[in-house]
């Protein structure tokens, strides 16, 4: 008997990590539990890891999940656990594609993806396959079944922390469409007229996964997305907002949180890893390794952003993301922030390093993580 998904998972959601569970999911299922919004999600799990698999399996199973929040927000102490119930059904894509296409075709409204760092690469995948291996080789087979019954158009919301997200997955997708189906203008007019691809950052710590599915995370999150003519959400929650430009708040997170994360783990490598530092707030607790941090921040980082944004609220930030790094109650390790370490440090320190040189700002601790990235850890 064909398996048949819930119509009402118009939100496919590419990815199962921790991440999107204590995140969009979370900010879905008080959408919905608040009556704002009546759309549940589609787990979609894209990889060969066995970890990924075995949480689909537990979300089509038991479909509900706990999310414990614990810190501070707003001078707040917070200690508390929400039921997220916004996943209707999950599927790994690998064992179930024709089922998947077939409910993408007919229901999808909305894309949510995180697929890591790495998620972009395309390589020589191609949307022939009979399931793609890179996700937007996925997500462009999926888009070609869907124009080829006349289906609508969809907005895609891009969580990957990747600057210009939607239009950089948008020009990733109409590649492979030119070239897999180059006499297929329409489609291609399609992609690039009725879909909408919207640009989006995400700002939230989930620093534990808890099993069998569920996260811990902290209370602060934020979902920004940039407005676009037609654009419509698929839930309404005070940390997901609609903006006219998202440079600022991009510009913020990725080079004052996550570099203040990979400057971290730089100083991490070089203690060696026998060092007695397992977490971010045990690395914050460390008097020569936050008074390091902070240096970094103030004498190289917030002047070389100053030259784009205003300082004030650079600083205020840096405040917010210091208290956030020391909480408590988050065992947010070092070596998860590992990963993928060169890459992120092409992204987070390279470019405040080019914004620092035409301003004759020094920079030698940010030029000394990627010299040490090139040499690996």
């Amino acid at each position: 008997m064909t398996r048949q998904l819930p119509a009402q998972a118009s939100i496919v959601q590419f990815g199962t990590s921790r991440f999107l569970l204590g995140h969009a999911a979370a900010f879905v299922s008080a959408s919905l539990a608040a009556g704002h919004s009546d759309q549940q999600i589609l787990v979609v799990q894209t990889s060969s890891r066995e970890e990924g698999k075995r949480k689909a399996r537990a979300l089509a199973t038991q479909r509900h999940y706990p999310l414990h929040l614990r810190g501070r927000r707003d001078g707040r102490d917070i200690d508390e656990q929400w039921t997220i119930d916004s996943v209707a059904d999950a599927v790994i894509a690998d064992e179930a594609w024709d089922t998947l296409e077939r409910h993408f075709v007919a229901h999808a409204t909305h894309i949510v993806s995180n697929t890591a760092d790495a998620g972009y690469v395309v390589g020589d995948d191609s949307s022939l396959a009979p399931v793609p291996a890179s996700f937007p080789g996925k997500l462009t087979k999926l888009l070609k079944a869907r124009h080829a019954v006349g289906a609508a158009g969809l907005t895609l919301l891009p969580c990957e922390l990747v600057t210009d997200n939607g239009q950089r997955l948008k020009a990733l997708v109409i590649d492979l469409a030119r070239r897999d189906y180059p006499d297929d203008t329409a489609f291609i007019d399609w992609l690039e007229t009725e879909c909408l691809w919207a640009n989006t950052l995400v700002d939230r710590i989930v620093s534990a996964a808890l099993e069998p599915v569920g996260a811990l995370a902290e209370p602060y999150a934020l979902w920004a997305i940039e407005d676009q003519p037609g654009l419509t959400l698929p839930c309404r929650h005070p940390d997901v907002i609609q903006v006219d430009d998202l440079t600022p708040y991009a510009m913020r997170k990725l080079h004052l949180l996550n570099l203040s994360h990979t400057y971290l783990v730089h100083r991490w490598h070089q203690a060696g890893r026998d060092t007695p530092l397992t977490f971010v707030r045990e690395a914050m607790a460390d008097p020569a390794l936050y008074n390091d941090l902070k240096r970094v921040i103030d004498e190289e980082v917030i002047p070389s952003l100053a030259t784009r944004l205003e300082r004030e609220s650079l600083e205020r930030y840096r405040d917010e993301v210091f208290e956030r790094f020391a909480n408590p109650y988050l065992d947010h390790r070092l070596a998860d922030i590992a990963e993928n370490h060169a890459m992120k440090c092409q992204r987070r320190i390279q470019p405040v390093i080019d914004l620092a040189k035409p301003a004759g700002i020094a920079t030698p601790g940010l030029r000394d993580v990627m010299l040490a990235s090139d040499e690996g850890p």
